[in-house]
């Protein structure tokens, strides 16, 4: 079907329409079986005061004890407007505000505050619940030697967890709600002084612009802060650590943290983070730089293995050694399939076969896991179906893509293998080595905020390398922030 142009839907202003009364409020909730009211007559009140809350929303504990209890117990004054008696101490609550509109006060109540209707006026109590989940060790991101708390659904607990690290009062939080009907706070957190004046600006203009009627999943927030268009590699760093996150705002970056997402967003990304690891600063530097470099092998060997085999055994077996050459010929004398078709087919095997892993439950994930590995594996070769030299090679490219940390990049990398993979089933090592200039020319043009996604090896005119930008440097030797971030302070040691 071609592409049909959708026209510009325009928010509705405001979005809950009516008077500030006790039958529109009442009436806005029709059919809500969580809604909840209760009628309260002060000492000396004749008529009784409406109260209204959102089970579930709100701490029953809070609202007894904090609105109930002082309405019920203590005398109002009757020199004094009731609700101006209210927001000087007639209640005993941290958050009481004085509600003018029927959309505030309905966004009030769905954010876990209660509306008391009074004569002259509607005045809202925060008495929201915390019931969250318990603040618990990283389940993707582990590590040995350092901090064993993770991000949680709650995001006034996760800024909590980024202020116990950083506690300087120049970490600056401002708060942004996204989506029409979730209305989810999203919170954009930088270091003043530190980062680009302009970055937290050009990610609030980001955000302002999401006109989506949900936010409740990553990918919903990365694709309206980048181009997602541009590359399939990612370019929002996502992670529940929080100790990430604070090493990101402490380089110049800027991070998000959204209500109900178990994880810190930190932007604008670049190759080298996806490839460095949480534990790498705990590890002495000569091993972190020696896991480091054999991450970047191993990139490279799960990219382009399984096209340099096509290419080679179907059109180059001159550049195969004579007793590797003799070997892989033997091997593929019984199977009735090409080379690549035997490669291509495997790998898509292999994608398979891991995605029915991760989509089942962990017990029989793995059991799935081993038996499509060993059984199914050993039984084609044992037909005559794929060659053993196949087989290694498929096992080696998907071995070493697991050496990379981040999910996301893997992925990148597992599409273009088999992209590379099929175009050196077509030219050879010339379409290898055209597929490979074309993603690292792709990738040469592809930046975020001003930032090369290749940096730092894209430099884009500086001169100057950082100690820190490829390998893992003594930390006491490491005086300068990245000079492709612009930050205000590049110094971070003196």
């Amino acid at each position: 079907m071609p592409h049909q142009h959708m026209p510009h839907h325009s928010r509705k202003t405001p979005a809950v329409e009516g008077p500030l009364t006790w039958e529109s409020i009442c009436a806005l909730f029709d059919g809500c079986a969580d809604f909840k009211t209760r009628d309260l007559t002060p000492d000396g009140w004749e008529k009784p005061l409406h109260i209204c809350w959102l089970e579930g929303m709100v701490r029953n504990e809070r609202l007894n004890d904090y609105v109930l209890r002082p309405l019920a117990t203590c005398p109002m004054p009757k020199e004094s407007l009731p609700s101006a008696h209210l927001l000087t101490g007639g209640v005993w609550d941290q958050t009481v505000e004085r509600q003018e509109d029927l959309e505030k006060t309905a966004n009030a109540l769905v954010s876990g505050s209660c509306a008391i209707f009074l004569p002259d006026g509607v005045v809202t109590c925060s008495v929201e619940t915390e019931e969250k989940r318990a603040v618990s060790e990283p389940g993707n991101e582990t590590e040995t030697k350092g901090a064993k708390d993770s991000f949680v659904e709650s995001l006034r607990t996760n800024t909590s967890l980024l202020r116990r690290r950083l506690r300087t009062p120049h970490l600056k939080i401002e708060r942004h709600i996204v989506g029409r009907q979730t209305l989810t706070p999203v919170e954009l957190i930088w270091i003043d002084g530190i980062a680009d004046p302009h970055l937290p600006r050009q990610v609030a203009e980001k955000l302002a612009d999401i006109d989506e009627d949900a936010l409740v999943t990553t990918g919903e927030l990365e694709e309206y802060l980048t181009e997602p268009r541009q590359t399939v590699f990612p370019r929002v760093l996502f992670t529940e650590r929080p100790d990430r996150v604070c090493q990101g705002l402490l380089e110049g970056r800027v991070a998000l943290v959204a209500d109900g997402i178990p994880m810190g967003c930190v932007l604008p990304g670049d190759v080298s983070q996806f490839l460095k690891a949480p534990q790498d600063r705990s590890y002495h530097w000569l091993a972190a730089s020696a896991l480091l470099v054999l991450r970047y092998l191993s990139l490279f060997v799960t990219l382009l293995l399984p096209g340099f085999y096509i290419a080679v055994a179907t059109f180059h077996i001159e550049l195969i050694p004579t007793q590797l050459a003799i070997s892989i010929i033997a091997s593929e004398q019984d199977v009735p399939f090409p080379t690549a078709m035997e490669v291509i087919g495997l790998l898509v095997s292999f994608e398979i076969l891991q995605e029915a892993g991760l989509r089942l439950p962990k017990t029989i994930g793995q059991t799935v896991s081993i038996i499509g590995g060993l059984v199914v594996g050993q039984a084609a070769v044992d037909a005559k179906i794929v060659s053993p030299a196949v087989v290694i090679v498929v096992a080696v490219a998907g071995i070493t893509g697991f050496t990379v940390p981040y999910q996301d990049f893997s992925n990148a990398l597992r599409l273009w293998r088999l992209l590379l993979a099929v175009l050196a089933s077509l030219a050879g090592v010339f379409g290898l080595t055209m597929g490979s200039a074309f993603l690292a020319a792709h990738l040469a043009g592809v930046s975020d905020f001003g930032v090369p996604y290749l940096w730092p090896f894209a430099r884009w005119g500086r001169s100057e390398l950082e100690a820190d930008a490829i390998l893992r440097q003594p930390i006491p030797e490491v005086k300068l922030r990245p000079a492709e971030l612009n930050t205000g302070n590049r110094r971070r040691r003196w």
